[in-house]
Formats: structure tokens, sequence, C-alpha cells
């Protein structure tokens, strides 16, 4: 039988504690308004106690945005309850977060203080919690590795001082799911009035089991989850958002629960913290990762082509990503060539598909990754002789403290010369803004790389570009001693290749437009 699940997202808290996770107060409220659209129930904002900055980021967040519950997290201290308590006075509703260490081996050699004070301190904290608001979480730090006998007294104190949300994290990730599974079972059979309080579970991936053992928890009755988008946070991180969701949503009869979480924008969600924090999660992470709903190997592209449940248990478009891809490289089948061909333009007939497909893969024997210029290049020979339909003439930058604007005029396949500003976070920025303008086509900045061709301060830098546009994956070069000069001729360079490929594939169907009259 389904359950109701409260999602608690601490990406703002313990995804924020990672190391390079930091974000400013205007970075936390521009995610929390993002969790919000997400779905996600409580937003826990930051720990207020830590710095003013925490404080001023759980402040924005508890004024700007109303619906879920914003939570902020407190030691069992006085002057850290009270800050938690001011931080979220401007908010609609309000959670305050108490926690203390409940393990023998925090206890001992951490706080150094006995199993009698740890009870008092939480009873205290969550009486002066309730000062500020009737939703009081008390976490046992370290639940996993606590006496079990300890662990149900101070939870049974706990609900007694009226906390409404009792956690018991992994917080070092080290509990198996069926210990996990069979603590929360254990806790809730022996403690009083447990049934009046929502239980939640808190899991670190050190073992790389911080989602089963969440997926565990409510299994054995929990009704709450805290968790991160990208399973960003300390150490090896938290458990990630969008796999318990995921997985909820997948197999609802092998895991029965429901949330609020709207799927279509977890990878919305993923790519703004990855942005954020300069943090991108690794190209096989779960869900959101590059390679999530990429496919090689050519038995694969050819059943995902007749149907995309064949090797896709999640069609892409559920959690906000626009389809599925199929990566050109040396495991790749006729099929997906193909395919790729007739998208850019060009029906081969058997024995011209036959040929390039051997050229293919002799290619891809020697490169990593194969671009739709390397399969013009195959049909074409001359394609990277593309000539220059467009060039640079004039390019001004200014940056500094405040948002970057260039000024660029470019010739081209028009009357006279086009010059036009862009603007953005940083020159280059602003330059591929100024150069996409005046040529009025999409453009994806998908990588970009510098490097020093010569020694000494004026050196000459060569800038290697991968771009979209208009759909083709291209290429382009360009060098000067000035980086953002050098940026924008490779944008160029990557242009002119796009304009000759956009001339070869309207000749080609041309040609075939004529071979059929």
């Amino acid at each position: 039988m389904e359950r109701d699940v409260v999602i608690f997202d601490t990406t703002l808290r313990d995804g924020e504690q990672a190391p390079g996770n930091s974000m400013t107060p205007e970075e936390k409220l521009r995610l929390a308004r993002q969790l919000d659209v997400l779905g996600v129930d409580v937003i826990e904002t930051g720990f207020p106690a830590a710095s003013d900055g925490d404080f001023r980021g759980v402040r924005g967040v508890a004024q700007e945005v109303r619906r879920p519950v914003i939570a902020a997290l407190a030691r069992c201290h006085e002057r850290d309850i009270d800050l938690a308590g001011e931080a979220l006075r401007p908010a609609e509703r309000s959670r305050v977060h108490v926690f203390i260490a409940t393990s023998d081996i925090h206890l001992q050699h951490k706080l150094r203080i006995d199993k009698d004070e740890c009870l008092e301190r939480a009873r205290a904290s969550v009486r002066r919690a309730r000062q500020f608001t009737n939703d009081v979480e008390f976490s046992a730090e370290d639940a996993s590795r606590s006496d079990l006998d300890f662990l149900c007294r101070i939870v049974e104190a706990a609900i007694q001082e009226g906390a409404t949300t009792i956690n018991l994290p992994d917080t070092v990730g080290y509990a198996m799911p069926s210990e996990y599974g069979a603590m929360f079972r254990r806790v809730r059979e022996r403690v009083p009035n447990s049934d009046k309080v929502v239980f939640s579970a808190h899991c670190h991936d050190d073992l790389g089991l911080a989602v089963a053992n969440s997926l565990a928890a409510i299994d054995a009755g929990a009704g709450q989850v805290e968790c991160t988008v990208n399973g960003i946070g300390e150490r090896a991180g938290n458990a990630a958002l969008e796999e318990i969701v995921m997985a909820g949503h997948v197999r609802p009869q092998a895991v029965a629960f429901r949330c609020r979480i709207n799927t279509r924008e977890i990878f919305r969600t993923s790519q703004l913290l990855s942005h954020v924090t300069g943090a991108f999660p690794q190209p096989n992470k779960a869900v959101v990762g590059r390679n999530a709903f990429a496919h090689e190997a050519g038995i694969h592209q050819h059943g995902v082509m007749q149907n995309g449940l064949t090797y896709e248990i999640i069609r892409p478009e559920t959690v906000g990503v626009p389809r599925s891809t199929l990566v050109l490289g040396k495991h790749s089948g006729r099929h997906a060539l193909e395919r790729r061909y007739r998208e850019l333009g060009y029906e081969l007939d058997e024995p011209t598909l036959e040929w390039l497909y051997r050229e293919f893969t002799s290619l891809a024997d020697r490169k990593q990754e194969i671009l739709d210029e390397d399969l013009l290049a195959l049909l074409h020979e001359s394609f990277h002789d593309a000539p220059e339909s467009y060039q640079l003439t004039y390019l001004k930058v200014l940056c500094g403290t405040v948002s970057a604007t260039a000024d660029v005029t470019l010739t081209g396949p028009w009357m006279r010369e086009r010059s036009l500003s862009g603007t953005g976070n940083g020159p280059i920025a602003a330059a591929f803004a100024a150069i996409s303008s005046i040529v009025e086509r999409q453009i994806e900045v998908l990588n970009l790389s510098l490097q020093s061709v010569t020694p000494g301060r004026d050196s000459v830098g060569h800038v290697f570009l991968q771009v979209r546009i208009d759909g083709k994956t291209l290429t382009g070069h360009g060098a000067s001693t000035d980086v953002v000069e050098a940026s924008a001729r490779a944008m160029v360079h990557a242009l002119n290749k796009a304009n000759f490929a956009d001339r070869l594939e309207d000749k080609s169907l041309n040609n075939v437009y004529l071979w059929g009259v």
C-alpha cells in the first residue's frame, strides 16, 4: 500500500558543507525558488549559527519562499536555537531542526559528556525550539552506530518534549540496508507514542548505500527522507533526491510511496545546482548524469531506436531531459550512423552507407568522440576547407565587477558589415552573445579549452571550441595573444563550418528531389 513520504531537501545545508559547494545568500535563494518549483516539502536552508552569511541565507529564503516548510539546523545549544528561530521568523511555515550525537564514540571523544547529560540537552533543546515553532525536528546524530536502548530513551524524551519529527541518521554511511531498516522498526516498536510523530531517514554515501538505506527506511515506516540534489554533501555525499524519487516512480510495486515532486523539473534543478556550485555530476550518475540517457553500443542503439523501453527504464522527458542521445563511437552500428546522416539531411544508398560505415569505424578507433563535422568530413573530403563566409573585423570588450559587454563587427554573406553588442558573465560569454545575435543562429557552447602555444608574457593562446549550432556539433579553432579574441575567432571558424555544412546539406537534398522528379 502506497504511503505519502515527505521529501526533505538539505542541498542548501548539508549539501553546501561539501568542499567547494559554498553558496552566497543570493545563490541559496535562487536554488530555493527552483526547489519550490520542483515540489520539495521541506527546504533545509542552512545552519544560522555557523556564520552571518548562513544566517542571511536562511532569512532570505524564509522571506521569499512561501509554500514549503523552511527549516534551519541548530546544535543542542541555546544560542544556536535562538539564531535559528530568529532567522526563520519571516517564514510562512518554519521548522527548527535540533541535533545531538548519541553514539558512544561521539559522546566520549567529541562531546565528552555522558548519556544522562546528552538526554537532558536533548530535552531542553526541543523545549526551547518549541518557543519559536510547533514544528520541531530532533536528530540523533550517528544513530546507526548508537546503543539501541539509549537511542530509544532519547527519542522518547524528544517526543515527550514536543518534537514532531524524529530523524535517525546514518551520519557516516556505516549501515547496511537490512540494519538500517531494522533500526527503524525496533525504535518505532519500542518507543511510546512513536505513531504520533514522523520518522525520518538521513543517509550518507560512504559505502555507496545512501539511496538503498533511504528506501529501506521507507519500507520500515519512515515518513520522511532527507536528501540532496545530485547527491552532493559531506565526504561521499548524501542520498540523491532524484534517485530516491525515481525509484518510487519506476518501481511502485517494490517501493510503495508517493511524493509531490514534479519529476520534469529534476534535470533543470540538477543543472542549476551544477552551474551555481561549479560541480557537475559524474557522467555515469544515475538519472541526471551526462550518460544517463546516452547510448553508444550498436545493439543498445538499435533497440532504443525501435522502442526506448528496451534499454531505458526511465523516459528522458520524465525527468526533464529533452531526449535520449545516440553517441557515435567505435561500438556504434550502421542503424545509428544512418539515422544521424539522415538527421543532417543526407539520404544514403546502401553502397554509400557500407563504405561510410567502414570509414567511420576506422576513424572511431583513433578518435574518442565522433562529431557531426567528422561525419561531414567523411562524406565530403573538402569539408574542413570551409570557405570564410564570416570574418571578425572588430572586437571590443568591457569587463570587471559588472556584467561584461562586447561590441563585435562581422562581415558575412550579406551586403555590408554588421555590428551588435552582447552581455554575459565574462568577456568571452559576452563576445559569443554578440556573435550569436549577429548571425541569428542558436549556439550552445559544449566545451572550450585554452592552451598557450608560445612562451612568455605575450604568448599566443590557442582556443579549441566545441559547439552545437542549430543541432550540429562542430569545432572551431582560434589563436591570438588575447584569449577573448582567440575565442571569438574560434566561434567564427565554427560558424563558417556550419554555413558550409548547410550548403552541402541543401545541395544533397536538391539532388534527392531532382532525382525523385
